[in-house]
């Protein structure tokens, strides 16, 4: 062991009380968690609160070590009486105070090294100057004498401790991050005050008068311990209660809800986001009542417990949709109540979007199916009840195919979209307007007498149409055709209404398109009998119920039979005879033509195969044929099945065909095919 590491170990144990190093050692154990404590807060506070921590942090560290060198001081039990000025006892914790203020804010966040190796020196020399000041505040009869050498290696060793403690509690995390820098500071004043102690030395001066008077020691030494133990306790606690209160005021604002602290029906507290919802400051909601700024939807009081949330109106804020749950707790010691207030209006505008898009067309915007099906049941049951009749008119798009696959699907939506503008304006507010999907509309007409109101009706959309549908002017323009069946004439409930709107437009797109129809009951019997004939003609071929008739070609030159054309004849089981201008164009429009004109034209050349060479066969090609890709191909099979020459058969083409489809029957120029 060194001579001055003696010459310390000699000081604290032989010239000084060691009950009061060990209260000194406690004070400042107290003081250094108290600033290492305060220290950690300013590092976690905003910047504009960041200053009164660190000033707090200074205060409570510079009287933690004033406190443990005055009573270390205090400690010292020489032969010499001696007191304390306290001019210079004061000045030296202002000057501790300051200075560990100005190296404070050298060390700014603490994370740097630079930095908190600048702190620790500055940090070393406010000890050094308050412990200087504070021996220059002894009154004895005696000069004081100090050895420079172990005094600046004592400063240089404590400094750097400090320098270590700034990063421990910079670095560390939980209690080490208090208790580990703390140790490290006890250490570092306790070597800087008992070093430099070591190296002071009081040369007794017969010049100096002795000291008279002064305060009893002990109670000094009271007086200062509690006083400081009192200042360095009030700022640990002002360190929890800011800490409590500021996390439990940044928790409140972080909430995505609004949340006001009610008591006897007015607001206590509010975080920002009630007043945003309530499009209020704060602190104007301070002492309000709360039954004044929002309005239950049930009429109850919003300042007691309930059981369920429950929507409010705010007359600040009308456009908002609010919703508030409350809850009773105890605040401040005094029963009162959470009002929580959540914010649904981009959630209700976003159910209203998709209940919107479940009853509605999604291109058009107008009632679907669905809502159509509602409405036309709704409707039809008050009608019945009051006595009043329902118009229901079914509407289909003519030439809407053609549009979309000329056009495109763009402008086929755009004429969907100016066709259901067309049948919102011809209607009434109490009538409803649907589209069904495709092509097809339909319009409820309710409160209108019958069958006027149709008639006025389908008048109105045929004349808008044809205002708006100019083909002259616009390609794409396209017709409607409307049927019509009036409730109870035509039928007595939902479904037969529909079924009797159905058969009126099929009505009138067979009448020449763009027109309208009403429903009667023969219309309905010849649709019935339409259908059974089609379904029927489907099997008639399975069931061996159709023959040829061969009509004689006569030429009339010679007068002889140059060839035969083939007639298709369908003797039905139960109807007999059908002719072709009955069921050829149910045919057509099946698609069951196709199956029908094979069979003919297979049979037809087989029989003509056993005639004599010089007689030829026509056979008629429907529409429907025609436009088949494969016709040709189809022809030359059925040819080479049965034998027949190419030159003996002729196929027979109506003008319907060439009007159909212009430019595939057009023939090509000379110059085309160059």
């Amino acid at each position: 062991m060194s001579p001055a590491m003696f010459t310390v170990v000699e000081c604290v144990t032989r010239q000084h009380d060691l009950r009061l190093i060990l209260v000194s050692v406690a004070i400042w154990l107290l003081g250094s968690s108290t600033f290492f404590l305060l220290l950690r807060r300013a590092r976690d506070s905003a910047a504009h609160r960041r200053i009164h921590w660190t000033r707090l942090a200074a205060i409570a560290g510079g009287a933690g070590i004033w406190a443990k060198h005055f009573v270390a001081m205090l400690a010292y039990d020489g032969v010499m009486p001696m007191r304390f000025g306290a001019v210079l006892t004061l000045a030296s914790i202002a000057v501790v105070m300051l200075l560990l203020l100005g190296a404070l804010r050298l060390l700014g966040d603490g994370r740097d090294l630079r930095r908190c190796a600048g702190a620790g020196l500055a940090t070393g020399v406010a000890i050094g100057a308050m412990h200087f000041t504070g021996m220059a505040a002894i009154v004895a009869a005696a000069r004081i004498v100090y050895t420079p050498g172990p005094i600046i290696a004592a400063a240089a060793v404590a400094s750097a401790l400090f320098a270590c403690a700034y990063v421990a509690n910079a670095r560390l995390s939980g209690a080490p991050a208090i208790v580990v820098p703390a140790m490290l500071a006890l250490l570092s004043l306790c070597l800087l005050h008992y070093g430099a102690m070591a190296a002071t030395t009081l040369v007794p001066d017969p010049t100096v008068s002795a000291p008279a008077g002064g305060l009893d020691r002990p109670l000094l030494i009271t007086a200062v311990v509690l006083v400081t133990a009192g200042l360095l306790l009030l700022s640990v606690v002002a360190v929890l209660f800011d800490r409590y209160l500021t996390d439990l005021r940044g928790l409140a604002e972080a909430m995505l809800d609004g949340m006001a602290i009610v008591r006897d029906g007015q607001v206590v507290e509010a975080n920002a986001c009630f007043g945003r919802l309530l499009a209020l400051p704060p602190a104007a909601l301070v002492g309000r009542a709360i039954d004044d700024l929002m309005t239950a939807a049930d009429g109850q009081p919003l300042a007691a417990e309930r059981g369920a949330p429950v929507d409010v109106a705010v007359a600040t804020a009308p456009d908002r949709a609010l919703e508030v749950s409350t809850r009773a707790v105890e605040y401040r010691g005094r029963p009162s109540v959470v009002v929580a207030v959540r914010d649904l209006t981009e959630k209700r505008a976003a159910q209203r979007r998709i209940e919107h898009l479940a009853r509605h067309d999604a291109l058009t915007g107008l009632p679907n199916r669905a809502v159509m099906e509602e409405r036309l049941e709704r409707d039809l049951a008050r009608a019945r009840r009051d006595g009043q009749d329902v118009a229901l008119v079914a509407l289909d798009l003519d030439r809407f195919k053609a549009v979309n696959d000329i056009f495109g699907h763009a402008a086929g939506d755009d004429i969907l979209r100016r066709i259901g503008r067309i049948l919102s304006d011809a209607v009434r507010s109490t009538d409803t307007v649907a589209r069904l999907g495709g092509d097809e509309f339909m319009i409820l007409q309710v409160g209108a007498a019958q069958p006027d109101g149709a008639q006025a009706l389908v008048r109105r959309i045929l004349d808008d149409v044809a205002a708006e549908m100019d083909s002259a002017r616009d390609p794409a323009a396209v017709g409607v055709s409307l049927g019509v069946a009036i409730f109870p004439a035509d039928a007595a409930d939902a479904a037969g209404l529909r079924h009797g709107a159905d058969v009126a437009l099929y009505r009138a797109k067979a009448a020449g398109r763009g027109v309208a129809r009403f429903f009667d009951a023969d219309m309905d019997r010849a649709v019935r009998t339409r259908r059974a004939l089609e379904h029927d003609l489907r099997h008639a071929i399975l069931r061996d119920q159709l023959r040829l008739a061969y009509q004689p070609l006569v030429s009339t030159a010679g007068g002889r039979v140059t060839g035969y054309e083939a007639l298709l004849r369908w003797q039905h089981p139960d109807r007999g005879e059908i002719l072709p201008d009955d069921f050829v164009p149910i045919a057509e429009e099946s698609g069951s033509i196709v199956a029908l004109g094979d069979w003919v034209l297979r049979n037809a050349c087989a029989a003509a195969a056993t005639w004599p060479s010089e007689v030829a066969l026509a056979v008629n090609v429907s529409a429907v044929q025609f436009q088949l890709p494969n016709l040709a191909d189809q022809v030359a099979a059925v040819l080479a099945d049965t034998g027949l020459a190419p030159a003996r058969l002729e196929l027979e083409i109506t003008e319907t065909v060439l009007m159909r489809d212009r430019a595939t029957a057009r023939p090509r120029s000379p110059r085309s095919t160059a």
